[in-house]
């Protein structure tokens, strides 16, 4: 797939991992994304990026990056892991299935999402994700 930022800047190439994006309500990425965080996931090895972006850590194993011109969010990524790719930066990723959400229990009512998917609570989700530390996800 190809995308860019909303201005162009920066430009990504990537092999999605699977033809499917997840989406995850955690008080980080609500605060990061206004409601609810979308990703298509990428192996590192299948990811190209060009242009300049900026990086914020936003916990101690893992980044997440923008544009620094229009402030697109690109990606959130543990460190030495797979990219999540915002799936808005791609056209091709327009048919992508919602594949599972986390922290399906703290979603808003306004993001709430209908289908048969699997949905993990936060409580679920922490179990299995021990570096996640209560609040600050």
């Amino acid at each position: 797939m190809d995308g860019h930022c909303l201005c162009g800047a920066v430009r990504i190439t990537a092999i999605p991992s699977s033809q499917a994006a997840s989406a995850c309500h955690c008080a980080a990425c609500r605060r990061w994304t206004g409601a609810a965080m979308w990703a298509v996931e990428a192996a590192a090895a299948e990811v190209r990026v060009t242009g300049e972006v900026r990086t914020y850590r936003s916990s101690p194993l893992a980044e997440r990056a923008f544009c620094p011109a229009c402030g697109t969010h690109l990606w959130i990524r543990d460190d030495g892991k797979d990219y999540d790719l915002m799936p808005g930066l791609f056209d091709a990723a327009s048919e992508f299935p919602l594949s599972h959400e986390v922290y399906a229990d703290r979603a808003f009512a306004c993001v709430r999402l209908a289908g048969s998917h699997p949905r993990a609570s936060r409580a679920e989700y922490e179990n299995s994700h021990p570096f996640v530390e209560g609040d600050a996800r």
